[in-house]
């Protein structure tokens, strides 16, 4: 019997968020992680801190006979492969699917669109020859992955995880400030591009502020095809792209997050917000909302697109005391510690632990 595991990661673009979980898997020494991987995203230049006892593999530096060889050689107890739409991926989950657990991980809400009732349709040929578990980040993506053909006891929880331990040290770091004087800012930590609804936030502040002028700021962290359009006024600020170790001090000086999205399968940055105990303000459309948004407890969710309902959640915000507001914080973080790295890692190698193989 092996004394290791070795578990192989068909990854799309890296993030910050999934290397906090690999670094916690990498901890323990009985298993061996190999990431292949997409090249980074150009618009998220993010500068990486990557775990020396993992091996990384840039997709594009080799040939997809060059990719299944690596993996062959390897020689994985576990493949996990990020969605079904990297041919070469498939490639190589297929050849292991009959002998190993397959994870397949994904975001996709279930909304009943033609193409995903096509996808349900071609499942016995394009999902089941691939794939023996899916990941998914909470329960409306659940109810895609039954749909899909994987039985309950075959879909995992939890695909996303925060690197809670980093966001809520700069809580605990920044309560005794915020006891004392309540930072009185929004924050928006996205791209700057039409389905984020950055545009909505900018107009709904604008008119509070025309409405019901206040000392309350706007500040906006991001990149994307409409920095052109960014709106000019003397209380909103634009940051641009900012590194997470230059986050802590925009994090010590702001309040209340907000994320105004037109479409969100999930979104973790609600979930790094929530751990460093903010407030929330979050449009329906954002997935992340079922595991930490709870209307009226700690935030306010409103109708996505409606710029009204998004001025009226701020205008509520601003409408509560300091001490409401960290109550709100509070509650945020209750939440935020119900999915952590550490139950990541557990889920993954929960699978390896049981005794079927997911081979069927």
């Amino acid at each position: 019997m092996k004394k290791t595991k070795t578990i192989l990661f068909l990854y799309s673009e890296l993030a910050a968020y999934f290397l906090s979980c690999i670094k916690v898997l990498a901890n323990e020494e009985k298993y061996l992680i190999h990431i292949i991987h997409w090249p980074l995203n150009e618009q998220a230049p993010f500068e990486f801190d990557f775990p020396k006892q993992v091996k990384f593999y840039p997709k594009k530096k080799f040939s997809k006979t060059e990719l299944l060889k690596i993996a062959s050689n390897l020689n994985p107890d576990l493949i996990f492969c990020s969605g079904w739409i990297d041919k070469d991926y498939l490639k190589i989950c297929k050849e292991f699917r009959r002998k190993i657990p397959v994870i397949v991980g994904f975001d996709n809400q279930w909304i009943g669109t033609t193409k995903q009732w096509l996808a349900v349709a071609s499942r016995a040929f394009t999902i089941a020859p691939y794939f023996s578990h899916a990941w998914v980040p909470g329960e409306i993506q659940a109810e895609f992955a039954l749909k899909l053909g994987f039985t309950n006891n075959r879909i995992l929880r939890g695909f996303y995880a925060a690197d809670f331990d980093f966001f809520h040290a700069l809580y605990l770091k920044n309560k005794e400030q915020k006891e004392k004087e309540f930072p009185k800012r929004f924050i928006y930590v996205g791209r700057y591009i039409e389905h984020k609804g950055i545009k909505d936030l900018w107009q709904a502040f604008i008119e509070l502020q025309n409405e019901k002028p206040s000392d309350w700021e706007l500040w906006c962290l991001g990149v994307g095809p409409l920095k052109e359009q960014e709106v000019t006024h003397p209380k909103i600020k634009h940051f641009g792209f900012v590194q997470p170790s230059e986050m802590k001090k925009i994090i010590a000086d702001s309040g209340v997050f907000v994320l105004p999205s037109h479409f969100e399968p999930w979104g973790v940055v609600v979930h790094e917000f929530a751990a460093a105990g903010f407030p929330l303000i979050c449009s329906d459309k954002v997935g992340a909302n079922s595991a930490f948004l709870k209307q009226g407890e700690n935030g306010f969710i409103y109708h996505s697109a409606d710029v009204e309902a998004l001025k009226n959640a701020l205008k509520k915000m601003t409408a509560q005391s300091k001490e409401q507001l960290l109550e709100m914080g509070e509650k945020s973080i209750e939440k935020a510690k119900l999915i952590t790295p550490e139950k990541w890692a557990q889920t993954i190698t929960g699978v390896l632990s049981r005794p079927e193989k997911g081979i069927s």
